[in-house]
């Protein structure tokens, strides 16, 4: 009977294996095959993702220019280089195969994204840290144009035209009112830091202009914009003031997506109306975005220069169907102004197949703080629990019946040939 026990203990053995697999075990065909079937859907990924060597450097200023000594940006959080697309964590150049090669540019960092499908065509150093500039209105406008009635009628205050002296305003007079609209148009079109004041201080509540600025840095954390960071709600240079050419994307896109923010950003010029404070007359404004005037199928944009960010630009544009977006910091104005190089890379970017990416606009509460896609950490750290790997094995679990039968029988006529032997 001692080979009948040691048939059984084999086949207990048999019995409790097929109901797990260590990962990664070679298995039978069929069962590799099944595998590969039922992870396939999570490795999916876009058809025309490929990248240039990312050794090719984003462009550096040249010739060198006088410009204040620039801050220490925040360390580079690996996650959020990564967000939008692990092709996007470089510091150099990304382009999808087979790309033509980029205009030559002064912009130390550039993206250029469709703003239908969120789709990033291509782009250099994407998350490498800039200083934006009179850009940054676009996260105010994403943030309180939502909050606020363009047809309020609002008192400016003296706090309110506390501002750089000679920079860019609208030229709003203490106790003059004004509605919002106006606002919205002096911001967008003569990048006015009065009106951003007047805005922030809306937006804000209670808080006053500290509280909008506390609200745009807010909206940039809900948009998955995690490398930006307001300090003043005009763009002018403020302590650790920051953002990237994707995070700009971002925020771009959340403001094109509004009709009223597309109306203001498309409107050439404007009138200011006249004020009894202080006796003003009424004077037009006009918008300073070329881009708009110059440019065929331009839907508007955003304009920027301090002396610490140099020249940045965010412009859109429409052609044959498709809806481009074009972001940029850091750039000269020579040999090509910034709007210019936005220009050039728009037609760079409108002739790339329909289909080409290097990464996507992630979604608003897309990702969290830490870079992750919410729903897929939750499922890492539930998977955590148990040991990742073992894994049930459903085609040996489905057959254990068969297997089972098998043994028995072969038990069964071990035995009976030894009982005949014995006979």
């Amino acid at each position: 009977m001692t080979r009948g026990l040691l048939v059984l203990r084999v086949a207990s053995a048999v019995l409790v294996l097929p109901s797990v697999t260590m990962a990664g075990a070679p298995g039978t065909a069929a069962t590799r095959q099944f595998a590969a079937a039922r992870q396939a859907p999570m490795a999916r990924q876009p058809t025309t993702v490929r990248v240039a060597a990312p050794e090719i450097p984003c462009p550096a200023p040249t010739p060198p220019v006088a410009r204040p000594t620039r801050p220490a940006p925040p360390p580079l959080n690996p996650a959020h280089r990564t967000v939008g697309g692990p092709e996007l964590a470089t510091a150099g150049l990304v382009l999808p195969a087979g790309a033509p090669t980029p205009p030559k540019i002064t912009a130390t960092s550039w993206l250029v994204t469709d703003l239908t499908t969120g789709a990033v065509l291509g782009g250099c150093g994407p998350h490498e840290y800039g200083v934006p500039a009179s850009v940054q209105k676009l996260l105010l406008a994403a943030t309180v144009m939502p909050r606020l009635d363009p047809a309020q009628l609002i008192e400016v205050t003296e706090s309110d035209l506390d501002f750089e002296p000679g920079s860019s305003a609208v030229g709003l007079v203490r106790g003059g009112r004004y509605s919002v609209e106006t606002l919205w148009l002096g911001l967008i079109l003569n990048s006015g830091n009065d009106a951003a004041n007047v805005l922030a201080r809306l937006g804000g509540g209670t808080g006053g202009m500290a509280g909008g600025v506390a609200a745009m840095n807010a909206e940039a954390r809900r948009l998955g914009a995690y490398q930006t960071h307001a300090a003043t709600p005009s763009g002018l240079d403020g302590p650790g003031q920051f953002t990237s050419a994707y995070d700009l994307a971002l925020i771009a896109r959340a403001c094109f997506a509004r009709e009223d923010f597309r109306r203001y950003a498309a409107t050439r010029m404007a009138q200011v109306p006249a004020q009894t404070a202080g006796n003003t007359k009424g004077f037009p404004i006009w918008n300073d975005n070329k881009l708009l005037h110059n440019y065929p199928g331009a839907l508007g944009g955003k304009t920027g220069f301090t002396d610490l960010a140099r020249h940045s630009f965010v412009g859109a544009a429409e052609r044959n169907g498709r809806t481009l977006l074009v972001t940029l910091l850091g750039a000269e104005s020579q040999p090509l102004a910034g709007w210019q190089q936005g220009a050039a890379l728009l037609d760079w970017g409108f002739a790339l197949p329909t289909n080409a990416r290097v990464g996507q606009l992630v979604s608003p509460g897309q990702v969290d703080s830490r870079g992750r896609i919410p729903s897929q950490a939750a499922g890492t750290e539930a998977r955590a629990e148990v040991d990742p790997r073992w894994r049930p094995n459903w085609l040996l679990m489905a057959g254990a019946p068969v297997i089972l039968l098998g043994i028995l029988l072969t038990i069964l006529f071990l035995l009976r040939r030894r009982r005949l032997a014995d006979d």
